[in-house]
């Protein structure tokens, strides 16, 4: 069995061991070129690292490298839309038709609640024809981050609104339009406000365009044969917008997470509404068994549970995840994308790796 595979259950210093699963990653088939993983209980961090930030150099990879959050930006959905429910904005029974009445009559009977636990049945824009064709087109091509539902306007909901779970990258696309729509606020500007400053997140962003800023961990196309091909500024953030297109670092992930697991961004009124639970995973699945709240999720591992979210975007792969007093954190990030559909059998090492970590950071004093 892979060391990534085993079970770090032995009591004391395991950081070796975890070393050793985070590189053994790297140099799987179809692996990431670099990793990092920051583990942090109460003020005191501990980094792991593995493999380099860009190939062809020595440089590893550090915590205040930049990267794409991939879909983890959608807790910062959360993080809004949440606050503005405190402040009366918004209630979590308000209705796409009452907000946003110009987006299709047969989706306005679905709610914020609906949108942020992925049961409202939105068709999913990012697999619209159209969409895929524009962006294989011209991956760069700027896209109205505003309109990016447009490509899925003229089809039916996939479902009765609250019915099941289906992961939609439209649900969020809606919540922030729902905020601007409430607030008469760019939702950038809103995540600046509500979300960065809090706390103290100086090196996050949400960009449109699609370079990356200085210094960066490098994005990777890792297939197999062929040598990992760099694809970190391949493609346009305006594309996937609230739902995917934050650039962070490590280090303000862990801020992130810790404040936002730890309920210290809502009331506490509000914040047992987003922890009501539904059948579902994110995607990529966490460690564990996943289920599925507003704009978060549960992990129940063997050794306890975390509350976070995961992602994937070409060049990346994400976790943020923290103990539900956010007094002890954990960020998993590669510099490729594993889910699935592409690595199924490096996911499933991957899931088994992130669940050793939350092991490691629940035991530890």
């Amino acid at each position: 069995m892979h060391a990534s595979a085993r079970a770090a259950d032995v009591p004391g210093d395991d950081s070796r061991e975890l070393r050793q699963q985070l590189q053994e990653l790297t140099t799987a088939p179809g692996g990431p070129p670099g990793a990092i993983a920051v583990l942090k209980r109460g003020s005191r961090s501990e980094v792991f690292r593995a493999g380099v930030a860009e190939t062809g150099t020595g440089r590893p990879v550090e915590a205040t490298d930049h990267m794409r959050i991939a879909s983890t930006a959608k807790a910062y959905t959360g993080a809004v839309s949440l606050q503005l429910v405190d402040r009366g904005k918004l209630r979590l029974n308000d209705t796409v038709g009452k907000v946003l009445p110009r987006l299709p009559r047969a989706w306005h009977r679905v709610t914020l609640r609906q949108l942020l636990n992925h049961t409202s049945g939105l068709p999913d824009f990012s697999a619209a024809p159209e969409f895929l064709a524009l962006v294989t087109e011209n991956p760069r091509r700027h896209f109205d981050s505003r309109r990016l539902l447009d490509f899925v306007a003229d089809e039916p909901l996939g479902f009765r609104p609250g019915s099941r779970y289906a992961y939609s990258n439209s649900d969020n696309i809606a919540v922030a339009l729902m905020a601007e729509a409430v607030t008469g606020r760019r939702y950038e500007d809103l995540l600046a406000q509500l979300v960065y400053r809090p706390l103290d997140l100086r090196s996050t962003s949400l960009p449109q365009g699609y370079r990356m800023p200085e210094p960066y961990m490098h994005g990777y196309d890792v297939t197999p044969p062929d040598p990992p091909e760099d694809i970190s500024e391949v493609l346009s953030a305006s594309g996937v917008w609230a739902s995917g297109g934050i650039i962070s670092t490590p280090e303000d992930m862990t801020a992130f997470i810790r404040g936002y697991a730890g309920g210290k961004l809502v009331s506490d009124r509000t914040r047992r509404q987003q922890l009501k639970w539904v059948d579902g995973a994110s995607e990529p699945a966490g460690p564990g068994t996943n289920n599925a709240g507003l704009a978060i999720f549960r992990y129940t591992t063997r050794c306890g549970v975390v509350y976070g979210h995961t992602g994937n975007f070409p060049g990346y792969t994400q976790l943020v995840a923290a103990t539900p007093d956010g007094k002890r954190s954990l960020t998993v990030s590669l510099t490729t994308q594993v889910n699935k559909t592409n690595k199924p059998e490096l996911l499933e090492r991957l899931r088994a790796v992130e669940e050793n970590f939350v092991c490691a950071l629940l035991r530890r004093q």
